[in-house]
């Protein structure tokens, strides 16, 4: 154990700069994934399941940014004394997003049995982008040393 003061990071650093990126990377590869596997999965389940599946990734990735956007904004409220955005509002767009995801459910829950469970797997995606995104940053840590 040291007695000296910790060593702030470099904010400007190559390592900084990488993992600063992983939330773009993750939206890009979720869209990418989506549409290769709609196109996969059209093909093999039919075009009910193609189109649930598109929706569910569609839900997925506004419900990714919006989280994303929320957690920002709470920690910019949280170090910050001045926010721009209000707590009220945070709350509101979080039940505004699963109010969403779950409307878009009840919507094709009923319409069709196969376009739901393409819906259920397409909610799936982002688990598929956030793997890749571990794999790619413990490759890179073991590649460059970060």
């Amino acid at each position: 154990m040291t007695d000296g003061p910790v060593p702030e990071p470099d904010p400007n650093s190559d390592a900084s700069l990488f993992y600063s990126g992983a939330v773009a990377r993750m939206l890009k590869l979720l869209v990418a994934l989506g549409l290769l596997l709609a196109v996969f999965v059209t093909w093999r389940f039919g075009m009910a399941t193609g189109l649930g599946f598109t929706a569910g990734v569609a839900v997925s990735f506004l419900n990714f940014r919006s989280l994303n956007h929320a957690v920002q904004s709470l920690a910019n409220g949280i170090v910050q004394t001045q926010t721009s955005e209000g707590a009220h509002r945070l709350v509101f767009r979080f039940l505004v997003r699963y109010l969403l995801a779950g409307l878009v459910a009840y919507v094709i829950f009923n319409s069709s049995f196969h376009a739901f469970r393409g819906f259920l797997f397409g909610l799936c995606t982002p688990v598929a982008a956030m793997l890749s995104e571990a794999a790619l940053e413990a490759y890179t840590a073991l590649r460059r040393g970060y």
